[in-house]
């Protein structure tokens, strides 16, 4: 089993930046950040390899977030920089067992990951 815990969260004016941290039990091959808003499907917006040299984006946070991972503290993180209000919404870390999948659709795909933390609010005004 695979516990992980987010943290840094919190209320930002937009513009602003923000960097989320997300400990977990054990490192896996892939590992993924997903948001989801008020009345909105889950949408997964990074995802990183194992060794942090592979990553993914969806176009709504590229150029925008950096994800990153430090296996020894166990520990990723998503910097979060020009924040906007749509990205408002309840951050989840997420890890998988095996590699991360080839495509970026299916490495943003919440079906894709079976580990999940609780959440940490992030809020733009």
């Amino acid at each position: 089993d695979v516990q992980l815990v987010e943290s840094g969260g919190g209320l930002v004016q937009a513009g602003g930046s923000l960097r989320l941290s997300c400990v977990v039990s054990r490192n896996t091959d892939c590992m993924g950040w997903f948001r989801q808003a008020p009345g909105k499907e889950r949408e997964g917006i990074a995802s990183i390899d194992f060794g942090g040299d592979s990553t993914g984006y969806a176009d709504s946070v590229k150029g925008r977030f950096t994800n990153s991972r430090d296996n020894a503290k166990n520990t990723m993180s998503l910097q979060m920089n020009s924040l906007k209000p749509e990205d408002t919404a309840m951050y989840y870390c997420a890890a998988r067992l095996g590699w991360c999948p080839a495509s970026l659709s299916s490495r943003l795909l919440a079906t894709e990951y079976l580990y999940w933390g609780q959440g940490t609010q992030v809020t733009v005004s």
